[in-house]
């Protein structure tokens, strides 16, 4: 099995806001592929072009890229074009998944619950959105991560400033709704009918605020897994993950975010296409409550790699005349 896998890349750093994360996830997966007798290497794409991967002949490569740059569709599209298999879910998925907008969109469509919202372009779209949402709401840069460019907003006089910071990460702004209950998170492995929601993790960080700091710095935040709930209860938050996570045409591996209301009523926030894989992160914690340690995880997911677009034989016509 490992011989097959080939000379791996595991692609970390990048340029985008999440690279100190993305470095910390990359460490530890290519630590694990090793364990598991993988040839793996790293690669930082902020540092190497990525025609190496072609010169340095690998086969496969395993993202742990994070944000702008790796996690948004544009990496997953290169190594279609290079034709080399990569974890994760393709360049489309990928795309959606990271604009909140679009992703919040589909799942509307679909009719899968998730906050109500506006999408703010200017100063003069704050009118009247006190009354729209209500208060606290929270305000967030749509193509950011790791709670970047997130910010709730608990008075009205508070709204300018939190709009204007949450501007310098994106040129549009999402306003949402601000959903008060119990915070979960769903890993998902697999793709199709074939994928398969982990079990459900409860997040309680100090305050209520799961930050940047308390993602993955911070020992004071809480992690229940499998979370403390009914089992109706379990099952359709898992089942409104997949659901989700097979909207937006997710594969390979995924974590989708969720708020549980007063009533039990499970919001869908974002899904994450290229979660964490640090010490701190969630997928490798379902996956250990199931009996898969983190190197098997890793080595699992690298086995699904492959290339989403299926190149044109050069046999069949396209109708262009030459």
């Amino acid at each position: 099995m490992v011989k097959q896998l080939g000379k791996v890349a595991v692609l970390y750093g990048g340029r985008s806001a999440e690279r100190e994360v993305s470095l910390m996830s990359g460490q530890g997966v290519h630590a694990a592929l090793l364990s598991r007798g993988v040839d793996a290497h790293l690669f930082d794409t902020a540092s190497k072009p990525l025609s190496d991967l072609v010169s340095e002949g690998f086969d496969r490569v395993f993202i742990t890229l994070h944000g702008r740059f790796g996690e948004d569709g544009t990496m997953q599209g290169a190594l279609e074009l290079l034709q080399i298999p990569y974890t994760g879910s393709g360049h489309q998925a990928c795309a959606i998944a990271m604009d909140k907008i679009t992703t919040k969109r589909l799942w509307q469509q679909d009719g899968l619950p998730t906050p109500h919202c506006r999408v703010l372009a200017d100063e003069a779209d704050l009118d009247g959105l006190v009354q729209e949402l209500g208060l606290p709401m929270i305000l967030k840069a749509p193509n950011e991560g790791s709670t970047l460019g997130l910010y709730q907003v608990q008075s009205a006089p508070d709204l300018a400033q939190a709009y204007a910071n949450a501007r310098q990460f994106d040129r549009l702004v999402l306003a949402e709704q601000f959903i008060r209950g119990r915070e979960l998170t769903v890993a998902i492995l697999g793709e199709g009918q074939d994928a398969q929601a982990l079990p459900v993790i409860e997040i309680v960080a100090p305050g209520g605020q799961y930050d940047y700091e308390h993602k993955y710095f911070s020992d004071d935040t809480q992690y229940l897994c499998p979370a403390p709930l009914s089992d109706v209860v379990a099952r359709k938050v898992m089942d409104l993950a997949r659901d989700a996570y097979l909207s937006i045409g997710c594969s390979g591996w995924g974590r989708v975010d969720i708020m549980l209301d007063g009533n039990e009523q499970p919001w869908l926030l974002e899904v994450n296409t290229s979660p964490g894989m640090t010490s701190h992160s969630l997928v490798p914690m379902a996956a250990k409550a199931v009996g898969v340690s983190y190197a098997e995880l890793c080595e699992r997911i690298l086995a699904q790699a492959s290339c989403k677009v299926s190149p044109t034989p050069s046999s069949v016509s396209t109708g262009v005349k030459e």
